[in-house]
């Protein structure tokens, strides 16, 4: 379990810890144009991560996951040492890239070897001969073992910028990508030695024309996210031409996914409510999370004028609340509490968190800021972790890698969606409300303009904000409709 959490705490802060050291990455690399690289450097991992998503669930119920799990960690490290041996912004987005390969197997993934290690399915608990007291000691294993590992990955989320930015300033940039070398070495290591996972009897095909759709689906919409209203107009030709690529690709997807003999995300998962529920709420709540960790700091930065280091403290009482209140609940789950009632309550304090980031101003006590992240961690908290288990819980033993990956899928396709809507909300708000020219040139006006400038953005982020709380209260309705005892369902 140490060696699974730690694979998850490296491949969680990863997948946003560079966003911090672009400026550095940008003076080393290529001062003069790297500035308009930046993008493709921080959205290579995720795209990349993305679109191997699906593949890596099949993987897994195929070859089994020691086997994907040790490939991936191989993956991630070979990206690391290419990334820290970068020489140019080119060279660093391709290994990013490579990164992100291996990155996106490795939350899902290891999910999966939590879920195998401590809970095996009770058919392989009868061929061991174990008593139905042990294997029911092992479930409860399992269940506190998800849910810690989406605590970590939570707590991951919220420390990644405030990591990144420490180590890019006291030890140099490349050390973002190096100090993953030792640990994940030495979990490679022990993995191939200790680890014991059930083996694969039979050899399941793989639907490789599947995965591709897929991967052509979300990184189109991925890309569409990334630069429409930003670096390209939404009714340009380029964002045109990725809205019809998302909208084909999707559709055949969908087709195959409805034809294929072992297609590489069952449509089949969709008919039980627990699960397509599961999936949705998933994909609302990486959307509000991903609007409050982002524009919370922007917030603070512009508004506020709070430098980026520090900004990044504000995210510590996120994380802790999340720690605290995953641990409690996966322990009182483990002890028969219904898993409905902490994703519901888990929605409700998310959304009151963003309806109290909704009320701030020019001049709100920074204390309320942070009171606000604690109460999302402590909503949050409840939802990462429990959204796993809840899925795992009811996908039919031979599925669980691609139920376990299509959780992980729909999150990152929210938090895409919502990094774009929000940043949409945004820019159109304060283009009505403020004086006039770019958000980017807040910091120049002075005088009245400069105040007006700041009300407006404020009032801007509450706009979004509140949008964030209609995702969440969507999220609560999804979560009264889950059915009260998931585990009946497996007996």
């Amino acid at each position: 379990m140490v060696l699974c959490i730690t694979t998850i705490l490296l491949a969680v802060l990863d997948s946003n810890i560079v966003s911090s050291a672009t400026v550095p990455i940008v003076r080393d690399l290529d001062p003069v144009h790297g500035v308009d690289r930046i993008a493709w450097l921080i959205a290579s991992y995720q795209l990349a991560a993305t679109a191997a998503l699906p593949l890596y669930g099949k993987l897994c119920d195929s070859l089994g996951s020691k086997n994907v799990f040790i490939g991936a960690l191989a993956t991630f490290l070979a990206g690391s040492a290419v990334c820290g041996m970068a020489q140019s912004m080119g060279e660093l987005i391709a290994a990013r890239a490579l990164q992100g390969i291996g990155g996106g197997g490795l939350m899902s993934v290891t999910m999966v070897v939590l879920r195998e290690l401590t809970a095996p399915p009770k058919a392989d608990a009868e061929a061991s001969g174990e008593t139905s007291s042990k294997a029911s000691g092992k479930a409860d294993r399992g269940e506190k073992g998800g849910n810690i590992g989406g605590v970590i990955a939570g707590a991951g989320m919220a420390l990644g910028p405030w990591i990144g930015g420490t180590l890019s300033d006291h030890a140099g940039w490349r050390w973002i990508f190096y100090v993953n070398l030792p640990v994940g070495i030495a979990v490679l290591v022990a993995a191939i030695i200790l680890l014991r996972l059930p083996t694969r009897t039979t050899r399941r095909r793989i639907d490789f024309l599947g995965a591709g759709l897929a991967a052509a689906f979300s990184t189109a919409l991925l890309l569409v996210t990334e630069w429409g209203g930003q670096q390209y107009a939404w009714s340009s030709p380029l964002i045109a031409g990725l809205l019809a690529t998302t909208a084909v690709s999707l559709g055949l997807f969908l087709w195959r996914q409805a034809t294929a003999a072992e297609p590489i995300l069952p449509l089949s998962l969709f008919t039980v409510r627990a699960i397509r529920n599961g999936f949705a709420i998933q994909g609302l709540v990486g959307a509000a999370m991903m609007g409050s960790i982002v524009y919370v700091m922007i917030y603070l930065q512009v508004v506020r004028g709070v430098a980026a280091s520090s900004a990044g403290l504000f995210l510590i009482p996120m994380a802790v609340g999340m720690a605290v209140v995953g641990l409690v609940s996966g322990r009182l789950v483990a002890a028969g509490w219904s898993q409905k009632t902490f994703v519901v309550s888990g929605t409700v304090m998310a959304s009151a968190a963003l309806g109290l980031l909704a009320t701030l101003t020019t001049d709100t006590g920074l204390w309320t800021v942070r009171g606000a992240m604690l109460l999302m961690g402590l909503g949050f908290g409840q939802l990462v972790g429990q959204l796993i288990q809840l899925v795992q819980d009811t996908a039919p033993a031979h599925q669980l890698g691609v139920a376990t990956t299509g959780v992980r899928f729909f999150q990152t396709l929210g938090s895409a969606l919502g990094a774009a809507v929000f940043g949409t909300v945004l820019s159109r708000v304060y283009a009505s409300r403020g004086p006039g020219g770019p958000t980017g040139g807040i910091s120049e006006l002075t005088g009245a303009a400069h105040r007006q400038a700041l009300h407006a953005f404020s009032s801007s982020t509450d706009v979004v904000f509140c949008c964030a709380t209609g995702v969440m209260i969507v999220a609560v309705f999804l979560a009264t409709r889950l059915p009260g005892a998931v585990r009946a369902q497996e007996t």
